[in-house]
């Protein structure tokens, strides 16, 4: 097993690594999301940065082509097989970069909940960001909220039918290659409407999804967004909890004796990253192995970051601050 592949494992299994693991991430561009420009796009970035992980990105999109505006619109959404020419693009990148990597680190792929799916389907991003954590009611959201005021049991059936294709996509990446998946979730959006609507609409698909992946031995959930819960997720049956504990919380030290995953965090990606300086990343790389204190940590930010604004020796520094903590 060779050093990155180690460094992971030990932090599954409760054990300090030689270094802390260290990886981050970042929406490719638009000719950068299947065929063979992803597979290159994904080994550069590995390797320019000599990462311990890597998180295979996902923008392919669901295989729903017909608009989603109105409640009547969710009949639409049937039963897929979980290899649909979206979903094909991406199982392809996953195979391929497996070859290509012959072992060299764990992979986790990523995977959007159904919620956001549904979201997606409604308003198809056309430019992907860090995330807005502002809860706000912007249109996926107002168009989610009138659907659920005038059919929840529509709504309810349409996002329990994208988790079951979700989760035969989950058992379909793992066959391709992925040593486990990304799963993102947030429930801030919703959690808008009361704290009761996430575990009433979507819970359930993200643990079909979950299920599907459970052969997986490098499954990582990403908590998007303010969690208005961030102990339900904490109780999902993944290997690793990753979130933006410094620009939403909670803080690491709040939670590193209380949740089983594995952590994953510590640098912000919101505001360190691309307004900081390198010695501002080594002091949140330092600070946040100093919160996790005897329990190992992976170190990475809480989501992507812009590429256009974020400076190549801040992301340096995370790893260097990594390689040379003990």
């Amino acid at each position: 097993m060779n050093n990155a592949i180690q460094r992971v494992r030990d932090v599954l299994e409760g054990r300090h690594p030689d270094s802390p693991p260290v990886s981050f991430w970042y929406h490719f561009r638009a000719d950068q999301v299947a065929g063979r420009a992803a597979v290159e796009a994904h080994l550069a970035h590995l390797e320019r940065f000599d990462l311990d992980f890597l998180k295979v990105m996902n923008d392919n999109g669901y295989p729903h082509e017909s608009p989603v505006a109105a409640v009547a619109d969710l009949a639409g959404l049937v039963d897929l097989r979980g290899d649909e020419p979206a979903f094909a693009r991406q199982l392809e990148l996953l195979a391929a970069l497996r070859k290509e990597l012959a072992g060299r680190v764990l992979m986790t792929s990523t995977i959007f909940n159904a919620y956001a799916v549904l979201r997606q389907l409604i308003r198809r991003p056309t430019v992907h960001r860090p995330p807005d954590l502002r809860a706000e009611l912007d249109e996926p959201t107002r168009v989610i909220k009138q659907m659920i005021a005038e059919d929840p049991g529509a709504v309810r059936r349409a996002i329990d039918t994208i988790g079951r294709n979700l989760a035969r996509f989950a058992r379909r990446c793992l066959e391709a290659g992925a040593d486990g998946i990304f799963l993102s979730v947030r429930d801030d959006w919703l959690d808008a409407n009361g704290a009761h609507f996430y575990q009433q609409f979507v819970r359930d698909s993200d643990l079909a999804i979950l299920s599907a992946a459970a052969t997986g031995s490098f499954n990582v959930l990403h908590v998007c967004g303010r969690a208005v819960n961030f102990d339900r997720f904490a109780e999902y049956p993944v290997h690793v909890i990753n979130w933006a504990d410094r620009a939403a919380g909670p803080s690491i030290a709040q939670v590193k004796d209380r949740i089983r995953p594995a952590l994953c965090g510590g640098v912000d990606n919101l505001s360190t990253l691309p307004h900081g300086t390198a010695e501002d990343v080594r002091r949140e790389v330092a600070d946040a192995l100093a919160q996790a204190g005897d329990r190992p940590i992976l170190i990475a930010p809480g989501c992507t970051y812009d590429p256009a604004l974020v400076p190549e020796t801040n992301l340096r520094a995370i790893v260097e601050a990594a390689r040379s903590a003990r």
